[in-house]
């Protein structure tokens, strides 16, 4: 990775408001999506295509740079309109687009090369091996995912030739980005199309071997704490990352203000050598506003690797301030508050946690903060609400402080009126200062007023002139060139003449406009000589008319007219279909029992996916000796030093290779280079939805590619239209994969251990489930990473479809379990054989499988369709 002298702080603008503040408050990028869809953030308000040449203009005024986000997956009829974006896009001006399908890449790079392309962390580039597929693309900037360690990232940077994008701020997915199906499966809401259900804040209740756990007023068990990575940002400048990302499409321009601003001022503090102390004190004020802005608690996310105690806080999925202490009593209309009796810590190092209230006078009380944020001065009107442990209570007491007391150890909080429900509010509630209204105005103030911050461009000046010649300027700003010519040659100076001084003040006085002066070069100047100051001036007015417009205007890039997806579509021509043969079915297994099963019940191949590399040896060699083709599982992501994982699947020798991240794919079609009989199909994971990405994907060396669970049966027979006969895999007989994370429940809940190191390993010993709110257990398994997977409750088939798939081509129909016994395995790979082989059909099948009958993860149409 090339190194950043000073890393962007990049904002989020998910609206115009939103967009203001981060201007206002210092980003040096912003990134947003467009109403026209393709964006991870559908439910942000988002900006019109129509309108975004004026809203680049504005970003480049401010000096920052316009990110849009494509990132999202790409359906097969969608690809013509996902051209026409680009093409909009490459025309308006903007500086980059964040994408999540491959597809996009090819297109844009077909279209126009020169488009600035970054992975989006949806794309789950992980490591230096999904790096090298990735730039493969054309994608000089790689979003890091949230779950990498500082030390992974520096291995990362270490190895790869791509700029990279880390997240310092924001809310935290549970879910590893592009890997999550749970708002779709559950919600018919797809993350991967920009409508997440946010399933990861909903309540869970534990369940351990069948029984139920109990854990308190513990319930949001996969809800994590906000990140706050103010005290990684200096070992983030060290390693010469290009971005420090802040989350928060969805939130509002207050928001993003203050944590815009917050570490805006933070890296100016690092980089420019300010006093240290001073800085940290203002760090902290600023954590303060933030927490105060929005937080569900901070954290230090991954960025100081795992730590699973403090990951999930579980309390409350949402917005809660800064903790004040629980209520003693009412007393009319006041409330009396103390320290809680527990003095249970909710957030973590960074933000403020629960200590006692300190008796520091009258009115406006501090309250002690740990780590790096700054004290709370707790004054009437700040916000403050009642938690009474039931965070989907929509209507919970609270409302603006009118009044604050101390007497003895007790804390008075006194309202006006009308007031909140005082009647509400019981002993032992707990007390949070939510808003500040005078930081909210004063970070508003800019939004309200429309003011466009001035002098963030830098202009370096070029001053030249002899004897008799006219006085020659060239500015420079952001790569764009200006030149100027005095109407009057230079003439001898009566008394010092045009130095830096006058040139300075009269040439380079930007005032009121989008620049301010950086270098001043004068070495080619004569001394000594002169002309009007008037000619000055006009001279600067000229270059400020002739860089302007090439500044809002952004990159100057040249656009293939012609059609770019047929051009595509025809460098794939010569992918070859799979050799004929009947349909096959295709068990995954993950138990000894399961695979006792698959052999008794005549199996030519299986795959093998296992929890631990002792017991997959053993269950590969039993396949071996049972005459069985054996493919292999990776794991779902590949994180850097995780290398050996995929060696001792390697060193197997297995069949095939279930090939389910990007750098799996990229090392193992080394292997096949390199003389291995291997292979490789790639998984759903790959994220396969259109064919341009299938197709690549099969470019790279796979035998198939599995198809996406995002896709209905109307996607997915649009896409297996456009592929070779054969190279496409479907899975039907399954349960969703819901979540993938790299939090561990089992680490968390039935340990006291941050990590692998010391949890003592009770995956080994236990099984657990997470029990919805609806009744409903979801299994939870733990891979060969530690990384754990939410299962759906109840399995799927997708009977119906079957004919129109193996009319289709389709020769490969995996059948995946995760905890079945060995009888069930028996029954559906024989109800399989029966519904392909023509015995049976799809009712009968769903009558031996119990099975719920759907196809991927989508709702409604589909099953329409298949009657």
């Amino acid at each position: 990775m090339t190194r950043a002298t000073k890393p962007e702080v990049l904002a989020p603008a998910g609206s115009m408001p939103a967009l203001l503040a981060a201007l206002q408050h210092g980003a040096d990028a912003v990134y947003f999506g467009l109403q026209d869809g393709f964006n991870a953030r559908a439910r942000a308000a988002n900006f019109d295509l129509t309108t975004l040449p004026a809203v680049v203009a504005r970003i480049h005024r401010a000096g920052a740079r316009a990110y849009v986000t494509l990132n999202t997956l790409v359906f097969e009829p969608e690809l013509p309109a996902m051209e026409r974006v680009l093409r909009a896009i490459a025309a308006s001006g903007v500086d980059a687009v964040i994408v999540q399908d491959p597809a996009v890449c090819l297109l844009a790079r077909v279209l126009c090369p020169e488009l600035e392309l970054h992975a989006s962390t949806q794309m789950t580039i992980a490591e230096p091996a999904a790096a090298a597929f990735a730039t493969a693309l054309g994608v000089s900037r790689i979003v890091v995912p949230r779950e990498l360690s500082i030390a992974e990232i520096e291995r990362f940077a270490a190895a790869t030739t791509a700029e990279l994008e880390v997240f310092v701020h924001g809310a935290l997915c549970v879910s590893w980005s592009g890997q999550c199906l749970t708002s779709e499966a559950w919600g018919g809401r797809s993350a991967n199309r920009g409508q997440c259900a946010q399933s990861c804040r909903m309540p869970y209740e534990l369940v351990v071997d069948g029984e139920l756990r109990p854990l308190g007023d513990v319930r949001y068990l996969l809800s994590p704490k906000d990140l706050a990575g103010a005290r990684a940002v200096p070992e983030l400048l060290r390693l010469g990352v290009h971005g420090l990302k802040i989350e928060g499409r969805q939130k509002g321009p207050v928001y993003v203000a203050t944590a815009t601003g917050g570490y805006r001022r933070w890296v100016d503090a690092l980089t420019s050598g300010a006093d240290a102390k001073t800085a940290e004190r203002r760090l902290a004020q600023d954590l303060l506003s933030m927490s105060l802005a929005y937080t569900r608690g901070f954290g230090d996310g991954f960025l100081g690797g795992s730590d699973h105690q403090t990951l999930v806080e579980g309390r409350f999925p949402k917005h809660r301030g800064v903790f004040v202490g629980r209520v003693v009593r009412v007393v009319g209309d006041q409330v009396v508050v103390r320290e809680a009796a527990d003095g249970r810590p909710w957030t973590g190092a960074l933000a403020l946690d629960e200590r006692p209230v300190g008796p520091v006078g009258q009115r406006s009380v501090t309250l002690p903060a740990a780590g790096d944020a700054a004290p709370l001065q707790l004054r009437p009107g700040l916000g403050v609400v009642f938690d009474q442990g039931d965070p989907e209570d929509r209507q919970e007491p609270g409302g603006p402080l009118f009044a604050v007391d101390v007497r003895g150890h007790e804390l008075w909080l006194g309202f006006g009126s009308p007031g909140p429900d005082l009647s509400r509010v019981a002993a032992g509630d707990r007390v949070f200062a939510t808003s500040d209204p005078a930081e909210q105005s004063e970070a508003l103030a800019a939004v309200r007023e429309n003011v466009e911050p001035g002098g963030r461009n830098v202009v370096d000046l070029v001053v030249r002139g002899g004897p008799g010649t006219p006085l020659q300027v060239l500015a420079r700003c952001r790569g764009f060139t200006a030149a100027a010519t005095s109407r009057s040659a230079l003439q001898p100076a009566r008394g010092q003449g045009l130095d830096r001084s006058i040139l300075t003040d009269k040439l380079a006085a930007f005032g009121g406009t989008p620049f301010r002066l950086g270098e001043l070069d004068l070495a080619g100047l004569a001394a000594g000589r002169h002309v009007p100051a008037s000619e000055l001036k006009e001279l600067r007015r000229e270059l400020v008319q002739a860089l302007l417009p090439q500044i809002e205007r952004g990159p100057v890039r040249t656009v293939d007219a012609s059609p770019a997806l047929p051009r595509l579509t025809a460098t794939f021509a010569d992918l070859v279909p799979a050799p004929p043969g009947p349909p096959t079915v295709v068990p995954l297994l993950r138990t000894d029992e399961q695979l006792d099963a698959a052999i008794a019940a005549g199996c030519r191949e299986v795959e093998l996916d296992w929890m631990e590399l002792v017991g997959l040896g053993q269950a590969f060699a039993r396949a071996r000796q049972a005459g069985l083709v054996v493919t292999v599982a990776t794991t779902r992501v590949g994180k850097p030093g995780e290398d050996a994982l995929l060696e001792r699947l390697r060193r197997l020798q297995p069949d095939g290779l279930l090939v389910r991240h990007l750098g799996a794919l990229m090392r193992a079609r080394d292997w096949v280079a390199a003389g291995d009989r291997l292979v490789l199909h790639g998984d759903f994971s790959l994220n396969a939805t259109n064919s341009l990405t299938a197709c690549h994907l099969l470019r790279l060396g796979l035998g198939t590619v599995t198809a996406a669970f995002d896709l209905d049966e109307a996607q997915l027979a649009a896409m297996q239209r456009s592929l070779p006969k054969g190279r496409l895999a479907v899975v039907v007989h399954h349960r969703i994969p819901t979540f993938h994370t790299e939090h561990c429940v089992y680490s968390h809940l039935l340990s006291n251990g941050r990590d692998f190191h010391g949890c003592g390993r009770p995956c080994e010993r236990h099984q657990v489930a997470l029990r919805d709110h609806l009744g409903r257990e979801h299994p939870v398994i733990v891979d060969v990473g530690c990384r754990n997977t939410v299962f759906h409750h109840a399995p799927q088939q997708a009977a119906a479809w079957a004919p129109k798939l193996v009319a289709a081509g389709v020769l490969r129909f995996r059948v995946e379990f995760v905890r079945e016994s060995g009888a069930v395995v028996a029954a559906v790979i024989g109800a399989w054989r029966d519904l392909l082989a023509g015995r049976i059909d799809a009712a009968e099948l769903a009558r031996r499988t119990g099975a719920d009958s759907q196809i991927g993860v989508a709702q409604g149409g589909m099953k329409l369709l298949a009657e």
